[in-house]
C-alpha cells in the first residue's frame, strides 16, 4: 500500500485506501476494520495525506514530515484520547509547531493516523519522495531565466496576435476597441 492513495475523507473516522473514484464519489478501503464502501462526494469531502499541511512557527509544513519526527523521537506514542498527554508530547517531538492554530483535536487525530499508518506498514519514506517531485516545477519553466518566466505567455493566448499583445509589439492588440452599440429597439406601430 502506498502513501499517496491513502485519504481522509470526513464524517468517517479513521484512514482509507482510494481504490477508485466515481463522478459522483470514491470507492474507499477502510485501514482499520478493512471493509470496502462507497463515500458520496455530496455528503463527504477527500483529502489526500500528502496534500496535507501542519502550521508551524516558520513555514506550514507537510503532514508527513510531523510523521517523520514522530517516529525519530524515540518516545511513546501517547494515548490519543489523552488530550494533555497528547500536547505535552507534541511540544517536545515537534515544537515548532503553532499551537494556537493547531488545536489539540488535530494533535489527536495525527496520533491517530499516525498508529492507523505504522500498523498497515505504510513506509513514510517513500512518501518523502512523492512529495518532492510533486512540489518541483515543470522542466522547462525551471531551466529559463528569471526574466523569461515573467514573459510567458498563458494557455488561452496562444495566437501570434495574443502572444504579440503580451509581449508589446502589436499595438492595434494592445490599444482597446470601442464595443458596438446595441441596435436602437423599434416601437411598435400600433402604440396608442
Amino acid at each position: 500500500m502506498e502513501y499517496n492513495k491513502i485519504i481522509s475523507v470526513t464524517g468517517l473516522g479513521g484512514l482509507f485506501e482510494l481504490i477508485g473514484s466515481k463522478a459522483d464519489g470514491a470507492i474507499v478501503r477502510s485501514l482499520e476494520d478493512k471493509t470496502t464502501k462507497f463515500a458520496s462526494s455530496r455528503s463527504h469531502h477527500f483529502s489526500h495525506l500528502e496534500s496535507i499541511e501542519v502550521y508551524t512557527v516558520r513555514e506550514n509544513v507537510n503532514l508527513v514530515e510531523v510523521f517523520k519526527a514522530m517516529k525519530n523521537a524515540g518516545r511513546p506514542i501517547p494515548d490519543y484520547k489523552d488530550i494533555a498527554a497528547v500536547k505535552a508530547y507534541f511540544t517536545e517531538v515537534y515544537p515548532d509547531i503553532d499551537f494556537e492554530r493547531v488545536y489539540t483535536s488535530d494533535m489527536k487525530k495525527m496520533v491517530r493516523w499516525y498508529n492507523i499508518l505504522t500498523d498497515n506498514g505504510i513506509n513514510l519514506e517513500d512518501s518523502e519522495e512523492n512529495v518532492a517531485v510533486s512540489e518541483t516545477a515543470p522542466d522547462d519553466i525551471a531551466e529559463q531565466p528569471a526574466e523569461d518566466k515573467k514573459a510567458k505567455v498563458p494557455k488561452k493566448a496562444a495566437t501570434k496576435k495574443a502572444k504579440a499583445a503580451v509581449e508589446g509589439k502589436d499595438e492595434k492588440a494592445t490599444s482597446a476597441k470601442p464595443k458596438k452599440k446595441a441596435a436602437p429597439k423599434k416601437k411598435d406601430k400600433e402604440e396608442k
